[in-house]
């Protein structure tokens, strides 16, 4: 023992002896500490460098272009070798800070030694990604969709017109192309073929793009309508200048080839102003108008006439629309209905209008009887009326009644391609005194549906993107102007101009003689002076940006008794609105009114009060709508109106009894729409049955306090069309009570035996549910069978449209529940936790739009081939989304994937 020799060496020389010595190994070790440091230094600096590439990454993202795939895969290899130098890192620091026999020992300093090479490498690994970072082009702009096909019908004698204006397309020589001819002669038709022609045919342009002008030319729509193609609509977008938009379209436009397709100009659009550049004739311009003197204006390299068609194709048109029954029903009917059909002119809108209207006529006294009215009126008016006019006249003089025609005629007063809701239409009828047929408003309402029918069907009026709204056909609103602005008696003219861009009300002698006037859609901010309106009956003045009406101005309308202020800024009434005593509609909808003025108690004949989204209504003066005894429809849906509302003695009211015991008081009343914030208040107004079977809006607004909601109350409230819950951030569950046993599962088949039972909502139309953050379904729906707009937004736990919990787990339980059936409209928007609509695919009959935005786990729809068959649905959502919807088939798969319409992430 006494011949061992103990020798002391550092751990460093060991190791370095064993490791034979050599440097770069020992270095491993000896300087891991300090390649630890530099190791994280280095991280830094490559962070620093990958958040400036992020940020003009994102900044070449809102400027609509596409990250290049090598910057998107360095910034990729950035985040992974960040990952693991953070662990590497922390590795390395726990094993510096480890000792074992005085800081080292063999099996220490292996594990040292693999860490200080894997630290030496990823130094490497650093230095190289920094040597790799990307040049200073990070982007290139994202190629948005060449064309977008529009909706079409079969038409007749298009070819050869299509033919003419695709040829002169290819013309080097020719840039700009002008379409013109008679209002109804099919040009924005042929417009709309060549649009989807691009679809079809080889060209080299980069975007086809399509932008409606009309007659009062908005700029700013244009430009809307050119940016929806080449980049997106956003709120950065929307709050642009006109001059900016300009500059934006310049910008894209420049670099690009594109076909340009304006419709309906009535005048010379500068082009310049739009931002739409045109220095060559690369680029192509096609536009439409009625007028030959336009095409000069514009410059057109190509003037074409749309000519009326032959009378091959007329007599084609006619009997497609006609229908061979009713041309064979009499062997007298079909040189008649050729008769007819000459008398159209060619005319492609005529054509149509004629062959429906005549479709039902199968007796010769009828056809004869057209025949005279047409050819009486069509002498009668110079210009355009000599030859369009007096034949869409006709099937306004054919309507059965004068009702029905100054119902027609009232239509006129909105703006071109405004969809009118059928019952502010109706209600705005009766108030006029137009629907007088029956005493009762019951009858009176049912009146006003039978002549919206008449008119559809008369093919007068069209019906709108969802079926409880219509709209007028542009030259049909312009026959129905012509007649109640220049034709009619004078008594009973009218003043249209709405979607004038009028920043003025006009001159106070032009009130003087219409019976209506109509200036929706312009930017009036004051109404001043005391216009002296004997005739007047009806005022339009809804969206504009009117923030003062004097004291005096509705000092000289006696005869009023339709007033539309909706969509306006102003904070108050003025007090000389207690002048209107004829007054019978008053529409405040989305205005900033605080208060209902006292002066209000003086319209003692006010049928129809609308207080529709108005969040700064928060009292009104106690007894006033008591005090209004005629009152039939008033509707506060959606407003700061709650069980708050009563002022009494200058003091708001707790006591929600105040304010339903005068709704209680009105003897006539048989429309509601209102607002309800507690339990308390929901379960009083049900309480009460007048109130019950009046609601038609109801809005549950910031209900909180309870976990569950029993609607089955609700679907005693008949009329209930419209329901509206917002904020109710406890609640969990929307129930009914199904049979008297509670929420529980139940069979598909028992459900099925009830939809058609008394506890359904047979009248709710639409429904929004919005930030319900623990509502998880709303299978209760399955007891809505005509919902037609369905809208779900931010509820954070929603997650099955219709639960399979409570309607069995499988298929075959829910074999025969068809839930959606007169659905139109569905819209889905920050549902995270949604996976489901429904468990199987829906025959979808009406629908026409399904828009999808972030529900990231909604992976499959309840959609297969013979979904929405034979109907244009468009399905709008995120491309990443839509990337990873699963398909039920690939038939499936194939008849959708054209429907898909992307939106901005």
């Amino acid at each position: 023992m006494g011949n061992i020799c103990s020798i002391s060496l550092p751990a460093d020389r060991i190791v370095s002896s064993f490791w034979d010595g050599t440097t770069e190994h020992a270095n491993y070790l000896r300087k891991l500490p300090e390649n630890l440091v530099e190791l994280g230094t280095a991280c830094e600096r490559l962070r620093e460098l990958r958040n400036d590439v992020k940020r003009m990454v994102d900044i070449a993202e809102r400027e609509q272009m596409q990250p290049l795939d090598q910057v998107q895969g360095w910034l990729s290899r950035v985040e992974t070798l960040e990952t693991q130098v953070t662990q590497l890192i922390g590795d390395g620091t726990e094993e510096v800070e480890k000792k074992c026999l005085g800081g080292c020992c063999p099996r220490r300093c292996r594990t040292r030694y693999k860490l200080g090479k894997r630290v030496a490498r990823k130094l490497k690994e650093v230095d190289i990604l920094m040597s790799q970072r990307p040049s200073d082009v990070m982007a290139e702009r994202l190629p948005s969709p060449r064309l977008s096909e529009r909706p079409s019908q079969a038409t007749v004698g298009m070819n050869s017109r299509i033919g003419k204006v695709w040829s002169s397309l290819h013309q080097e020589q020719v840039g700009i192309i002008g379409l013109y001819g008679l209002g109804g002669v099919g040009k924005t038709t042929l417009l709309t073929q060549i649009n989807n022609a691009f679809t079809k045919r080889t060209h080299d342009f980069d975007f086809v793009i399509w932008a409606t002008v009309s007659k009062n030319v908005n700029l700013e729509n244009i430009q809307d309508d050119i940016w929806k193609k080449i980049g997106f609509c956003d709120d950065k977008w929307k709050n642009k200048s006109r001059d900016e938009k300009a500059t934006s379209i310049w910008r894209v436009l420049s670099e690009k080839r594109f076909v340009l397709l304006l419709d309906d100009l009535w005048e010379r659009l500068d082009l310049s102003d739009v931002g739409v550049p045109f220095q060559n004739k690369k680029n192509k311009i096609v536009f439409t108008t009625r007028s030959e003197e336009v095409c000069a204006q514009m410059e057109a390299d190509k003037k074409i006439k749309v000519e009326c068609l032959t009378w091959t194709e007329s007599w084609e048109l006619f009997r497609m629309k006609l229908g061979e029954d009713t041309l064979d029903f009499h062997p007298e009917i079909p040189e008649l209905a050729q008769a007819v059909a000459q008398e159209c002119c060619g005319l492609p809108l005529v054509l149509t209008t004629m062959g429906r209207a005549m479709a039902c006529k199968k007796t010769p006294e009828e056809w004869k009887y057209a025949i005279k009215v047409l050819r009486s009126s069509a002498s009668k008016f110079p210009g355009m009326g000599d030859r369009v006019f007096p034949l869409l006249k006709y099937s306004y003089d054919c309507l059965p009644t004068e009702v029905s025609r100054s119902c027609f005629l009232y239509c006129s007063l909105y703006p071109e391609d405004y969809q009118m809701p059928k019952l502010s239409l109706i209600n705005r009828w009766i108030c006029e005194g137009f629907l007088d047929e029956f005493d009762d408003m019951e009858g009176a309402k049912n009146q006003g549906y039978n002549i919206i029918g008449t008119l559809i069907h008369a093919c007068l009026l069209e019906e709108g993107d969802v079926d409880y709204k219509v709209k007028l056909h542009d030259v049909i609103r312009d026959m129905a102007l012509w007649i109640g602005c220049e034709t009619g008696k004078e008594q009973d003219k009218f003043l249209v101009k709405a979607g004038s861009t009028l920043t003025e009300a006009p001159e106070v002698a032009e009130w003087m003689g219409p019976k209506r006037i109509s200036l929706m859609d312009n930017q009036i901010e004051e109404l001043t002076g005391s216009p002296k309106c004997p005739n007047l009956s009806t005022l339009f003045l809804a969206d504009n940006s009117l923030k003062m009406i004097s004291d005096t101005f509705f000092q000289f309308m006696p005869s009023l008794r339709v007033l539309d202020l909706s969509k306006n800024s102003i904070t108050e009434l003025p007090r000389g609105i207690s002048n209107l005593v004829s007054l019978q509609y008053l529409n405040l909808s989305q205005t900033n009114i605080k208060e209902l003025p006292i002066e209000l108690k003086n319209l003692d004949k006010l049928k129809c009060l609308v207080l529709v989204d108005m969040p700064q209504l928060s009292s009104i003066p106690e007894q006033l709508i008591s005090s209004l005894s005629m009152l039939q429809v008033i509707d506060m849906f959606n407003s700061g109106i709650s069980e708050r509302t009563v002022l009494k003695d200058g003091i708001l009211s707790d006591d929600n009894e105040a304010l339903v015991q005068e709704l209680e008081s009105l003897k006539y009343l048989h429309g509601l729409g209102v607002s309800v914030k507690s339990a308390s208040a929901f379960k009083r107004l049900l309480s009460s049955y007048k109130l019950r079977i009046c609601i038609s809006g109801l809005c549950l607004k910031n209900f909180n306090g309870s976990s569950s909601l029993n609607l089955t109350s609700l679907s005693n409230a008949k009329c209930l069309s419209s329901l509206y819950i917002s904020k109710c951030g406890s609640l969990e569950d929307l129930e009914i009570d199904w049979a008297g046993e509670g929420k529980e599962t139940v069979e598909s088949n028992y459900l099925n035996s009830k939809v058609s039972s008394h506890n359904s909502f047979h009248s709710l139309v639409w429904l929004g549910i919005e930030r319900c953050s623990r509502l998880k379904d709303l299978t209760w729906l399955v007891f809505v069978p005509n919902l037609k707009v369905l809208t779900i937004i931010d509820c954070d736990q929603m997650q099955e449209v219709i639960g399979t919990g409570k309607c069995g787990e499988s298929a075959e339980n829910g074999e025969n529940l068809s839930p959606f059936v007169k659905l139109q409209v569905l819209e889905l928007d920050d549902l995270p936790q949604l996976k489901s609509i429904f468990w199987k695919a829906l025959p979808f009959i009406y629908l026409n739009t399904i828009h999808v935005r972030n529900c990231p786990l909604l992976k499959k729809l309840p959609l297969s081939a013979n979904s929405a068959k034979g109907n244009r649905i468009v399905i709008a959502g995120h491309n990443k989304w839509w990337n990873e919807v699963e398909w039920e088939d690939e038939a499936t798969q194939n008849v959708f994937l054209p429907c898909f319409v992307p939106v901005r992430e």
